[in-house]
């Protein structure tokens, strides 16, 4: 039986989502995940046919013995995935071991720790300034040293969905910013940018045999505050045609220096004083709601087509409709036990609704947002213009309201 083995999910978004495609699509879906609840509830993810617990997901050894048992067993291993960082390019290094599909593993393995990629692409126009903070430095000497500098950006090199992305604007925060990420991450670096203040652009990339396509270019609302969480999401942006070219030119510069030429990616870019810079670039689609973003907005299953790339086949991203698509995700202002959630169906009934998602159930721990997994529901909405869609979205979720019991 045809088999596609995944390593790791989330329990939503587009890892989730990607186990559903792939069963739809005829394959024998294997999940490995390190989530032993996810072993609890295995009822609860009927898309896949099988689930093995792997404490460590990065045993190579492990991994190969779980997949000679599967072949024993008569499944073709067709092709070994992951949507998760730190797996990416993991998952695509034991597809080449096993002689599968090959993907650009050194170009995804650099793409998923932020100093690597930022010294491959230091000397193009897309990079912004930015210093590596070694741990064996005095960080009262770096602060002295680089204070004019500020505001800037703190960031651990392995951090993903926002998590340990801080802005720091003052001589104390810069300190007290290296403090925590020094205690949190003893043995790794802190990247350092500059601070570029300007509209932010998601864009969603695949690449076949060194074609690039750039599937979508999506505008994102950032949420006030130090950390960056992203609560809008505007497809397509609203961009100039000459500007639009300017974004195709500086995403093909990125991915022939990255020597990308076979894998997905997404990459974040602001548009400072009428040139793109580069903020992020992760190994693999975005996660979250970007699928049926995009499907709402063009009819393409990126998903799908991300699961054709790796099995070899030719991706298809002709788009079969045009409209606007706007996504609100919802986030809570202080700490709480979730006592229930309200106005889900209320909110779904909105002309131009397309999807209402509450992610937590009643009990669980919310908190104010310190990373895009701190985000607890979205409204999705389409219209003919950008505005209504925006404006449909914003007042059906108003209809949703989260009842805490402080915590």
């Amino acid at each position: 039986m045809q088999t596609i083995v995944f390593i790791g999910s989330n329990k939503s978004g587009t890892s989730r989502e990607a186990l559903s495609i792939s069963t739809t699509m005829g394959y024998y879906t294997v999940l490995l995940t390190n989530r032993r609840e996810f072993i609890k509830q295995e009822k609860e993810f009927p898309e896949v046919h099988q689930m093995v617990y792997v404490e460590n997901l990065m045993d190579k050894e492990k991994i190969f013995s779980i997949i000679n048992n599967l072949e024993e067993d008569r499944k073709q291993i067709c092709a070994v995935i992951s949507f998760i960082d730190p797996f990416v390019s993991f998952a695509a290094r034991i597809s080449k071991k096993l002689g599968l599909f090959q993907m650009s593993t050194d170009a995804l393995e650099i793409i998923e720790e932020k100093t690597r990629f930022r010294e491959h692409l230091k000397t193009l126009p897309v990079s912004p300034k930015f210093t590596i903070f070694q741990r064996e430095k005095s960080i009262q000497q770096f602060v002295e040293e680089n204070q004019r500098q500020l505001p800037l950006i703190l960031k651990s090199p392995i951090s993903n969905g926002s998590k340990d992305v801080l802005l720091v604007e003052t001589y104390s925060e810069l300190k007290e910013g290296l403090d925590y990420l020094n205690k949190k991450f003893p043995s790794i670096p802190v990247l350092i940018e500059e601070y570029l203040i300007g509209t932010q652009y998601l864009i969603e990339v695949i690449v076949k045999e060194g074609q690039i396509s750039i599937v979508a270019v999506i505008e994102q609302e950032v949420l006030n505050g130090d950390r960056f969480i992203i609560n809008g999401y505007c497809y397509p942006a609203v961009v100039e045609n000459e500007t639009l070219e300017e974004l195709q030119i500086a995403v093909e510069s990125i991915i022939q220096a990255l020597e990308l030429e076979n894998g997905t990616c997404h990459l974040e870019m602001r548009l400072i004083e009428g040139k793109w810079k580069l903020i992020e670039i992760n190994p693999r689609m975005s996660g979250g709601a970007m699928n049926r973003i995009i499907q709402e907005g063009t009819g393409i299953n990126l998903i799908k087509e991300t699961l054709k790339l790796y099995l070899g086949q030719d991706p298809y991203l002709e788009a079969t409709k045009r409209t606007h698509v706007y996504a609100k995700f919802l986030t809570v202002s202080s700490r709480g036990r979730l006592i229930k959630v309200t106005g889900k169906t209320k909110a779904l009934n909105y002309d131009g609704v397309k999807e209402v998602y509450v992610k937590p159930r009643k009990g669980a721990i919310l908190t104010k947002p310190y990373s895009l997994g701190d985000r607890y529901a979205y409204v999705i909405a389409s219209a003919d213009t950008p505005e209504q869609a925006k404006e449909i979205a914003l007042i059906a979720s108003k209809e949703i309201k989260f009842y805490l019991e402080p915590f």
